[in-house]
């Protein structure tokens, strides 16, 4: 027990030491802005917020410290949970306190879980799926089982992406909606989950044929296969094919080729449609994709937690 909780101590006071460091950091490019309002919160010009955070940090480092030395395990178990639920809270708030950032969404979290996760803070949104009816009970179950059991080497969207895309589907009423990455029909079979109440189609391009053949078996499974067609082959070049009006192109495949897929479909999607651009941070999207969908008049684009670009097509 006791090598237990000396291992939390080291861990945690390493996470301590990560949170000064972050506040040092950002304390300098923070400051002047800090110093407009002090006076009316009652803080003195030059004051620093993060002062207070860190004499805390040290007084919890002292109290942690003391109470090693006497071997109170109690306390020190008090103590190191202290600071994992105050460290939960920071990261849940963009790794600093008084960032403002957000507690974390669709796929990436701003407190930096790693993209394809999709373990956002839900604590205060516990909505489980609820089916409405029999057919969308078979549904999610098959996605749950997806999810469960063929998500690795996918490179599926995570589930509360998945729910993003069926909700954005159905909201706008798609008609025609255009997938670029299929993989094994997890991110379709969200689709179809929306396309079924709007009366719309699918059609969804995959390049590799072994993950386009899993893809039938699972549209088949969860019996939407009838909403779907599902083209195998470069998207590059399969997508010259589409003459109908798209209401919902939605990106999920080779990031250098967004850019591409883009000025290809933009045409022919309708305005007030939508482009949903995957996996769009600092590490994967190219940026000529990020600056067409940012400087192009006719577009408005969303950044959902550095994780899911959403664009609509002005009307």
């Amino acid at each position: 027990m006791l090598k237990k909780v000396t291992l939390w101590i080291v861990v945690v006071v390493m996470l301590a030491g990560v949170l000064v460091a972050q506040e040092r950091g950002g304390a300098a490019g923070r400051a002047g802005r800090r110093d407009v309002g002090r006076s009316r919160q009652g803080m003195q010009p030059g004051q620093d917020r993060s002062g207070f955070m860190r004499g805390g940090i040290q007084t919890w480092l002292t109290d942690l410290e003391e109470a090693y030395k006497q071997n109170n395990r109690e306390k020190m178990g008090t103590l190191i949970a202290e600071m994992k639920q105050r460290f939960g809270r920071m990261t849940a708030g963009g790794g600093r306190p008084g960032s403002g950032g957000s507690p974390g969404g669709f796929g990436r979290p701003a407190g930096g879980t790693r993209p394809g996760q999709g373990r956002a803070d839900q604590s205060f949104f516990k909505n489980p799926q609820m089916a409405k009816d029999e057919t969308e009970k078979k549904i999610l179950a098959v996605l749950d089982d997806l999810d469960k059991n063929q998500r690795r080497g996918m490179m599926n969207v995570p589930v509360l992406d998945g729910r993003l895309l069926r909700l954005l589907t159905e909201t706008v009423g798609a008609k025609h909606v255009v997938e670029i990455g299929t993989s094994n029909g997890y991110s379709g079979t969200w689709l179809a989950l929306a396309l079924r109440k709007t009366g719309g189609k699918l059609t969804t391009h995959e390049i590799d044929a072994t993950r386009a053949s899993l893809a039938r078996e699972n549209f088949k499974r969860a019996g939407v296969e009838k909403l779907i067609t599902l083209v195998e082959g470069d998207a590059h070049e399969t997508v010259k094919k589409i003459k109908d009006p798209i209401d919902v192109l939605f990106l999920d495949a080779d990031k250098e080729g967004y850019i591409d897929y883009l000025n290809k479909l933009l045409p022919l999607v309708r305005p007030g449609g939508l482009i949903v651009g995957h996996n769009i941070n600092p590490r994967m999207a190219d940026p000529k994709y990020i600056e067409a969908i940012t400087t192009n008049p006719d577009l408005e684009s969303l950044l959902l937690h550095g994780q899911v670009s959403v664009t609509l097509k002005k009307r």
